[in-house]
């Protein structure tokens, strides 16, 4: 594969995953509410249905995976409703300054990244996605190497973007020094989860 096909590539699939929407704000209220780990661990979720979706596409299985369309919705579904959960809690929530914030464990930090891993999976744009811009980089197959080196394209360019947001929020979550801030940040954050989730429910 040529130098500038992986070029190519890469430039389409930053635009791809930088280009605003529920991931990446999601990415963005995990990180104000609960802190940088928390918004990687949903960002390594996206990242995981990403190569999931490559790999499929990769051995042709991506158009199959648009004819399971009850297994896709109810994992968009599912993924929605743990957002919108997570969102209207967020806003309940007392307001707590994140210098006085427990650490988040490990086993909690699970069910954001599975929640990222489903969303994608049930991602209706992703199958369209791969099977628009692969045969178009690799042509009617796709070897090993080529796989491997798409995937290393995906992992570097999803770090820029993740790394990038989760960085951003950070910053911002260390101005959170007093209550009343923290209630206005959790309630701004929580109510872009419970938007993120609508717009995936919505998604079409």
């Amino acid at each position: 594969m040529e130098f500038s096909t992986l070029l190519a590539f890469a430039a389409a699939f930053f635009v791809f995953a930088a280009s605003p929407g529920p991931d990446n704000m999601t990415i963005v209220a995990r990180t104000l509410s609960h802190g940088a780990a928390s918004g990687i661990a949903y960002g390594a979720g996206t990242v995981a249905g990403v190569l999931i979706f490559l790999t499929l596409a990769a051995f042709g299985l991506s158009l199959i995976a648009q004819e399971m369309g009850w297994v896709m919705t109810a994992l968009r579904y599912a993924g929605a409703a743990w957002l919108v959960w997570m969102g209207v809690r967020l806003w309940r929530a007392e307001p707590v300054v994140p210098a006085q914030q427990p650490a988040v464990e490990r086993r909690g930090l699970l069910p954001v990244f599975a929640t990222g891993v489903a969303l994608n999976l049930g991602n209706p744009k992703m199958p369209l996605f791969y099977v628009a811009l692969l045969p178009n980089v690799v042509g009617s197959s796709l070897t090993t190497g080529q796989l491997a080196s798409l995937a290393a394209i995906i992992l570097v360019v999803e770090a820029v973007v993740v790394g990038g947001h989760v960085v951003l929020a950070g910053r911002a979550r260390r101005l959170l020094r007093t209550p009343t801030v923290v209630r206005r940040v959790n309630r701004a954050a929580g109510g872009v989860m419970v938007g993120a989730g609508v717009a995936v429910v919505a998604a079409r």
